[in-house]
């Protein structure tokens, strides 16, 4: 996530120098300029959104797995515990 938030930031400078750096009095070439960082942006916006998809995604399956076999072993022991009490209860009739 720091990453992320790193990339941005490096971005956003960026497209502020590259709007602001310029002193040209074509308005036509600044404002391609501009449409044209806005749409890398947009492009790296959308880039670090997927990528973000994607970790969300391996958390959540990565934590159903878990969940899994969390209940994979409560029911190994809800199986056994019967057979355990019913082995007690003989031991201990006289």
């Amino acid at each position: 996530m720091k990453k992320v938030i790193a990339l941005s930031a490096v971005l956003v400078m960026g497209a502020l120098g590259m709007a602001c750096g310029d002193t040209s009095t074509n308005v036509n070439v600044n404002a391609t300029a501009n449409r044209n960082v806005a749409n890398a942006m947009n492009a790296a916006a959308n880039a670090m959104n997927a990528a973000a998809n994607q970790a969300a995604t391996a958390a959540n399956q990565a934590a159903n797995a878990a969940g899994t076999a969390a209940n994979s072993v409560a029911n190994a022991a809800n199986t056994v515990s019967p057979a355990a009490n019913t082995a007690n209860a003989n031991a201990n009739k006289p």
